[in-house]
């Protein structure tokens, strides 16, 4: 797979894009679109460059900010540098990857040797770029840091969905728990993994959590149930309302409010396993369908055991948050 940029004219920094109106679902890998990637790929050029960031975006200006590459390095020099991996996970990133040269070096060539979502080991060749070697020196640490962040992204969503499929089938879903700026590509990462996307933010689906309850709850004495009657009243039939439940009062309550998802909170997978069939039978009476999710203290000890307990769906938070990197190098030389 090749990329190439399109001209060499200095770009008009791009606006960052709407979310999508319906955040994807497993089976949708598709990576954001270059513009997309643009703006997380500029404001991290521009910061690492010290440049202003109300400027047009300008790959000549950029490169005479640095320092030690622009005083040490030839214009003309090509190079070529090679993508490896040290470590074993699952690839993620490697449009933003080739992307970061190609705003440095219209002429960068980037061929890739594997795609997103596959699984490498230490030795495997990532990717290859052909550019000025200023560009692929200017660009290097931007380049990497992403890539390395999506792939650990990837890879330890792609280890909770190994270790749930030894339990049972339940799917695994992200959370909001992102860094600021990269919801967009570390929710393309989930899905490299073999996850799902819950919702992109706060404007696509509805989700009432313990405190929205509690004020509601304190400042008009309403139950979940009326809550949620009154949010359904409010945005309509086709937006999906997502209901935190505690126990089974606050679930069954929910239900009956006509809540699409209950999110089962802070349970444990024994009882979790005496609830589901209860709230489903009760689905079934009010002849409704409903979706049973858990959350909190699900991680690799025990995602299999959740997964075994009768919920449609599991919410893990760690592979957004705090997943380790996957270790890559950037080894470049000068072109031949």
């Amino acid at each position: 797979m090749n990329t190439r940029a399109t001209n060499a004219r200095a770009m008009e920094r791009p606006r960052a894009p709407s979310p999508p109106s319906e955040p994807p679902r497993a089976g949708r890998a598709v990576s954001p679109s270059t513009a997309e990637i643009d703006v997380v790929l500029i404001a991290a050029l521009v910061e690492d460059l010290g440049l202003d960031p109300a400027e047009p975006w300008d790959p000549r200006v950029a490169l005479e900010r640095d320092l030690s590459t622009a005083a040490s390095v030839d214009p003309e020099t090509r190079g070529l540098a090679r993508l490896v991996s040290k470590g074993s996970g699952v690839v993620c990133g490697l449009a933003a990857f080739a992307r970061a040269f190609e705003l440095l070096d219209p002429g960068a060539r980037c061929e890739l040797r594997v795609e997103d979502g596959a699984g490498v080991e230490p030795g495997t060749l990532v990717a290859t770029v052909s550019a000025r070697a200023r560009a692929l020196l200017t660009a290097e640490r931007t380049a990497l840091n992403l890539v390395q962040r999506l792939s650990g992204t990837a890879t330890a969503m792609a280890d909770l969905v190994a270790r749930a499929a030894t339990g049972g089938p339940a799917r695994l879903l992200d959370t909001r728990k992102t860094t600021p700026g990269l919801r967009l590509l570390e929710k393309y990462a989930v899905r490299c993994g073999g996850g799902e996307n819950h919702r992109f933010g706060l404007f696509d689906e509805v989700m009432l959590k313990d405190n929205h309850l509690d004020l509601a709850r304190a400042a008009e004495g309403l139950d979940m149930g009326q809550l949620v009657a009154r949010v359904r009243a409010r945005v309509g039939g086709e937006v999906r309302i997502t209901a935190e439940a505690r126990d089974r009062a606050e679930a069954e309550s929910a239900l009956r409010g006509g809540a699409d998802v209950l999110l089962l909170d802070n349970q444990s997978p024994q009882e979790l396993s005496e609830l589901c069939p209860r709230l489903r039978a009760l689905a079934t009476e009010l002849g409704r369908r409903v979706e049973l999710e858990a959350s909190g203290g699900i991680d690799a000890s025990t995602v299999a055991a959740y997964a075994a307990c009768g919920v449609d769906r599991l919410s893990v938070g760690a592979p957004t948050h705090s997943a380790p990197a996957l270790d890559l190098s950037l080894r470049l030389e000068v072109a031949p």
